[in-house]
């Protein structure tokens, strides 16, 4: 089973939506990655981040059954959740006064080892799709983008689609470009 850890930062003053925006360039990327994307990240909550993506790395290196190797571990879930928010007052002209918010964050990120990928070898059937290759409902091949659907017998269409067309005629007035209706020929 992989190793899996995980680090807390509690009541980290920016806000959740500002450190959001920095946690999603990361989400998914092996530990490596991830620390080079927040060194270089524009943003002052990258470094808070950095450090507690560090220290996830060495929650899990503590672990036991850790295989030791720390470019097989991924950030596999990162998060940044709301903290209480400090409420001041701001004077302001006239007399009144302005609520200023100080909000805080709680940060979040979890690493997880990338599992070893062993390739499995599975003979097929004739006539069955490739373990690549998509497919449709029915088991056959999926048509290429662009291409058109082959039509449908008439015996599936059954008796409405034929009422359908018989009704209708087959043909339809022809409008006018503008306005929507036809124009009105006089009669002689």
């Amino acid at each position: 089973m992989p190793v899996q850890a995980q680090a807390t930062a509690k009541y980290v003053r920016t806000s959740a939506q500002k450190a959001g925006l920095v946690m999603n360039l990361i989400r998914g990327r092996d530990v490596n990655h991830a620390l080079a994307t927040l060194r270089f990240a524009r943003k002052g909550v990258a470094r808070d981040i950095e450090k507690v993506l560090r220290s996830a790395i060495a929650n899990a290196s503590q672990k036991d059954g850790f295989g030791g190797d720390v470019d097989q571990l991924f950030v596999d879930a990162c998060y940044a959740n709301q903290g209480p928010s400090q409420k001041r007052i701001r004077p302001a002209p006239m007399g009144r006064a302005f609520r200023v918010i100080k909000r805080t964050a709680h940060l979040t990120v979890h690493v997880a080892e990338r599992p070893a990928h062993i390739a499995e070898v599975v003979t097929a059937e004739p006539g069955a799709p490739k373990p690549g290759q998509p497919t449709t409902g029915e088991g056959g091949p999926k048509r290429p983008r662009g291409a058109k659907p082959k039509p449908k017998p008439a015996a599936k269409r059954g008796a409405k689609g034929a009422a359908a067309k018989k009704k209708t005629g087959g043909a339809r007035k022809k409008t006018a470009a503008k306005g929507g209706r036809a124009k009105k020929t006089a009669k002689s």
